[in-house]
């Protein structure tokens, strides 16, 4: 199918490069006929080449810091200006560790970092969506969608204080997705995407060994940046109108195995 996305407008949060699902996501919506605005916090966007993909998109860069609400009061303001009018879609790719990117075991978390990462990864959700219901940015049936993971419901213990960010993150997809819902009929939803090698999730300590074992684990295998940009466009689109207030999993099957044969064959080579 083709132009699913004609004449849809939205922002596209934490596009850093290539290698981010946001960045996918851009791609494949600018495919569908879809315009956006790109953003990202100023210094994550030194660190990546957002310029290349707003040329490619042919797509206007608005920075703004997601936990700060005066930016993202200008942020919506000047896209709803540059769109020429309401939003039918956004995207929430943003997510951040300071103890995890330093090491720090969850048993021994530095609550100043855990603060900054809760603010980063998750309140900043809902701070987007409390801007955007102040200004009635988002049209009669939009979509909103963040990016989540399995380690929201189920432990995994490098992932740390991120695990207690995504769950928070998804509960704010239900909580707003409710007031929205009745408010304009805009759908908001998470997706609990496969591990991804992405910057940050790379930055993970032993996410080599784990997305190993996560595609042993997949009956399909893990789901792709590419494939996650798929799944967000049908989530924009019209033909998923009545879904909201939903974590949905896309991850070949991984979050409703508890063995794989590969994995048992993998163990049973290890200890032989």
């Amino acid at each position: 199918m083709s132009g699913l996305l004609n004449g849809k407008k939205g922002v596209i949060f934490g596009a850093l490069d290539p290698n981010s699902i946001a960045w996918k996501v851009a791609e494949k919506v600018h495919e569908q006929g879809g315009s956006f605005v790109l953003t990202n916090a100023p210094i994550a966007m030194r660190m990546g080449a957002l310029n290349e993909l707003a040329e490619k998109t042919s797509s206007v860069i608005i920075p703004a810091d997601a936990t700060s609400e005066d930016d993202l009061d200008a942020l919506f303001t000047k896209s709803m200006d540059e769109l020429g009018g309401g939003l039918d879609f956004v995207l929430h790719s943003i997510g951040m560790s300071v103890n995890v990117r330093k090491g720090k075991p969850y048993t021994e978390l530095n609550y100043d970092w855990l603060t900054k990462g809760w603010d980063v990864s998750a309140a900043s959700f809902h701070k987007v969506l409390q801007t955007a219901w102040k200004h009635d940015a988002l049209n009669e049936w939009g979509s909103v969608l963040a990016l989540s993971y399995v380690a929201a419901q189920r432990s995994f213990p490098d992932y740390s204080d991120m695990a207690d960010n995504k769950a928070y993150l998804e509960s704010i997809a239900r909580s707003f997705g409710y007031h929205y819902g009745k408010r304009k009929n805009v759908r908001i939803n998470t997706i609990s995407q496969s591990p991804t090698r992405t910057t940050a999730g790379s930055g993970v300590k032993g996410f080599d060994g784990f997305i190993d074992y996560a595609e042993r684990m997949s009956p399909l295998g893990n789901a792709t940046a590419d494939d996650c940009a798929d799944y967000c466009v049908s989530l924009f689109s019209d033909l998923t109108r009545k879904v909201t207030m939903q974590n949905l999993f896309h991850d070949g099957g991984f979050s409703s195995m508890g063995i794989s044969d590969a994995v048992m064959d993998m163990i049973e080579d290890a200890s032989s």
